[in-house]
């Protein structure tokens, strides 16, 4: 799904942790297991047959960008006093200047919901959506009866309290009626800080990269901007004279949002939730090397991958290997077709694993990755997925196996091959002789 807006979820383990309130968070702890798909078909997959030769040509060939009305500039309104104030402590927090007025509108939660559902509408693609639920659904990463488009609506009609769109530079936040609580203090100043980063550096650039699905270079500068969002938001808001520890935050926002909303599976949920815990300790950490023209910089050079966000210190030089999985459907049989495609970064497969191991196992045996895509097929009913990982050394592929075959535990309809000493191949499909019909000389090196 592709967002033109940018926004904040639910900051109330930040502000716990900020204020030293232990009664916000009670969220219960996260289980390590998850429903063990059944390999049941995903039901008939209605799509245009086509076969790209190499991986980046199916992406090409899938991708689909949604038609974006016009939209209609925000004219800017006088802001109150206290919002006035808040500006000035997000500029002098950030080290950078309004070049141009700023809005900002606090709206009911029924308005609220009403402009993201009419965002969302636009954004939330329907064959796309339908296109990678087969996929994730074979993969296991979702439950069989999971609908990706029906989550990512409940996640975002449930979590999202403020968004910046840099589009028509609309800036609002949910405003409940008690003025400018601690919590909607926090929320205003983390979308100020996407309306002065938007006007210094252009958010909406990050429209672009995601309308060519580059997913995961859309992750990880999403990483960056709500991790910068977030980072300056609380100091603005709490006092930059504040010393705070952003990882020690990050385990607070672990805790508390280890209950997905209702309708929202857990893959999902940490997928959508990453920006905000792993993207302040980034930002943190940049600044901490460089001062907030490190920031700055980033924001000229977006990082890469998740893994970039994840390992601070990876960032820029750390890139991955380029992969490729060929057009298998010769092998395969006649009437199948590329489904989807998709770069898979380190947090990605952390938050597969994590699904039935341990969390901690689950980033250790991530944390060596150096490239990862899937491309999936189908006949309309049938699905099958081919996962190519690339890893730093021998020793991470090895942990990344055992971790999988872990996670497959005895499983029929999957298969993990080496290639090589630093590579490994995840096979997953609805049914398991196709998982043997891939597994030959054809298909070998996919």
């Amino acid at each position: 799904m592709r967002r033109v807006w940018v926004g904040a979820l639910a900051l109330a383990a930040i502000l716990a942790a900020c204020t030293g309130d232990p009664t916000t968070s009670t969220a219960p702890a996260p289980t390590s297991t998850a429903p063990t798909p059944t390999g049941a078909p995903a039901g008939r997959i209605s799509h245009e047959r086509t076969s790209a030769p190499s991986f980046t040509e199916a992406v090409r060939a899938i991708c689909e960008a949604p038609d974006v009305p016009p939209s209609e500039p925000v004219d800017p309104d006088p802001l109150p006093p206290d919002i006035r104030s808040l500006v000035r402590q997000v500029e002098r927090t950030r080290g950078l200047t309004f070049p141009d007025p700023v809005t900002a509108a606090g709206i009911s939660d029924d308005v609220m919901d009403r402009k993201i559902r009419e965002n969302f509408e636009i954004y939330a693609l329907e064959e796309p959506l339908a296109r990678r639920t087969a996929a994730w659904r074979t993969l296991g990463v979702i439950p069989p009866d999971a609908d990706l488009r029906t989550a990512l609506e409940a996640f975002i009609t449930g979590q999202v309290v403020g968004f910046y769109d840099p589009a028509t530079g609309e800036l609002v936040y949910l405003d409940e009626g008690a003025g400018l609580t601690p919590t909607a203090e926090i929320t205003l100043a983390h979308e100020l800080t996407h309306a002065l980063e938007d006007q210094r550096f252009d958010l909406a650039r990050l429209d672009a990269i995601a309308a060519r699905c580059r997913d995961e270079a859309y992750e990880a500068a999403l990483g960056l901007v709500e991790g910068s969002a977030t980072y300056h938001g609380v100091l603005a808001a709490i006092g930059t004279g504040q010393d705070i520890d952003f990882g020690l935050l990050a385990d607070a926002q672990l805790e508390a949002l280890a209950s997905p909303p209702d309708g929202v599976p857990p893959f999902v949920y940490e997928l959508e939730s990453w920006p905000y815990i792993d993207g302040p300790v980034f930002v943190q950490s940049i600044v901490q090397r460089g001062d907030e023209r490190a920031v700055d910089d980033a924001l000229g050079a977006l990082p890469a991958t998740t893994e970039q966000i994840i390992h601070p210190e990876g960032y820029p030089s750390e890139l991955p290997r380029d992969l490729d999985i060929p057009d298998l459907t010769p092998a395969i049989g006649p009437g199948w077709g590329d489904l989807d495609a998709m770069v898979v970064g380190e947090e990605w497969l952390r938050a597969m694993l994590a699904l039935r191991l341990d969390r901690a196992a689950a980033a250790e045996a991530a944390a060596g990755w150096d490239g990862g895509i899937y491309r999936a097929w189908s006949d309309g009913a049938d699905v099958i997925v081919v996962m190519e990982t690339a890893w730093d050394t021998p020793e991470d592929a090895d942990a990344f196996a055992g971790a999988l075959e872990t996670w497959v535990g005895d499983e029929t309809n999957t298969s993990i091959v080496r290639i090589g000493e630093d590579q490994v191949t995840f096979v997953r499909a609805t049914d398991p002789d196709l998982v043997i019909d891939t597994d030959n000389d054809d298909a070998e090196g996919a």
